[in-house]
């Protein structure tokens, strides 16, 4: 295995029950050394299963994980989760409400003294430095109920953080917060994991989220990775239907191969000469979309929504269709205004019809 590699998945596979489809189905995945994946994907697709099993939380059937080179499931081998050197952060956040900051911190600590690996005088040290390290320092004596739900989430990262883990697991860490907490927060924990040098996994279903704060990204789709790659690289180059639509929140429309092009109710395209199908799908992401106020045009305005930066429009056709579109501030359209809408950009994806 490579030195560089802190997570290796070979083939995992998990089923609940023998009727079911698998949750996970032959999962192969590497991870490298101070890297932050994402695994983004809709409720069910298995992405807290995948988490669930890395952490050692559930058996898989099939195929084996090794974390920092050793393995820990598969082909015989199983190491139960407290031996297995990875730090959890839960949703829900599971910190002890009669303990303190300080003793729920300290509380993962001590299976390394009884093991050993710490001395007990410096368990204590060691969560305080966790904690400030998550910038909690004076508030090692509050008690769960006496913090906001953004300060409840820093010291369970301090304490998954306070044994020095190989890998920190992160299950949907920021979906209890408000909105505003959430977007701080998420930097924070970025830039904390990167300051000590921490190699992570976290769930999601924000897409956002998600291309923010990864260096990776897997996207996820019944039981199995459709696609992985940075974010920019998944964000402009969707391998699937499923991936633009998700990540990206394209729009979709019909498209018809005419000889050497596409023809679509937003123009002609040029068609790749290896393209083998001839009824697609033109996929336009919604701020490739050019709006223009035209008495003529072919769309008119139902719905606009100002968020700050850009406006967002809801565009319909006669026969029908609908389009989003996200423009800059300046490019303020009126309810019910007809208007050509045209696609940035000289050749645009077309997916073949009928592939979800």
């Amino acid at each position: 295995m490579d030195q560089s590699v802190i997570l290796q998945l070979n083939g995992l596979t998990k089923q609940f029950a023998k009727q079911s489809p698998p949750a996970l189905d032959h999962i192969t995945l590497a991870l490298k050394m101070g890297d932050l994946l994402g695994l983004l994907g809709p409720s069910g697709c298995g992405k807290t299963t995948l988490l669930r099993l890395i952490a050692g939380f559930e058996r898989p059937q099939q195929g084996t994980i090794e974390l920092a080179g050793r393995r820990v499931c598969g082909e015989g081998m199983w190491v139960p989760p407290e031996r297995r050197d990875v730090g959890v952060v839960f949703q829900d956040y599971a910190l002890f409400p009669h303990l303190t900051v300080m003793e729920n911190v300290a509380f993962g600590l001590k299976p390394l003294a009884r093991r050993g690996k710490l001395a007990t005088g410096q368990v204590k040290e060691e969560a305080q430095r966790a904690i400030a390290l998550v910038g909690l320092a004076g508030f090692e004596t509050r008690y769960p109920h006496e913090l906001s739900g953004g300060q409840q989430q820093r010291v369970a990262l301090a304490r998954a953080l306070a044994p020095r883990p190989s890998l920190v697991l992160l299950d949907e860490p920021f979906s209890n917060l408000d909105v505003q907490v959430r977007l701080y927060l998420r930097q924070e924990v970025r830039e904390i994991l990167r300051s000590v040098s921490a190699s992570g996994v976290f769930v999601t279903h924000d897409q956002e989220e998600a291309l923010s704060i990864s260096d990776w990204l897997a996207v996820m789709r019944q039981g199995q990775i459709e696609q992985v790659g940075t974010p920019e690289d998944i964000y402009r180059s969707p391998q699937t239907r499923f991936v633009a639509g998700f990540v990206t929140q394209a729009n979709f429309v019909a498209a018809q191969r005419v000889n050497t092009h596409w023809e679509t109710a937003l123009g002609n395209f040029p068609a790749l000469a290896s393209t083998n199908f001839t009824q697609g799908e033109l996929m336009v992401r919604q701020e490739d979309l050019q709006l223009q106020a035209d008495g003529h045009g072919a769309w008119i305005v139902r719905d606009r929504q100002f968020l700050g930066r850009e406006y967002r429009y809801t565009l319909t056709s006669a026969n029908g269709q609908t389009l989003y579109a996200r423009t800059d501030a300046d490019t303020r359209l009126d309810l019910n205004e007809t208007v050509v809408a045209t696609v940035t950009g000289d050749r645009p994806t077309v997916f073949p019809l009928g592939l979800a």
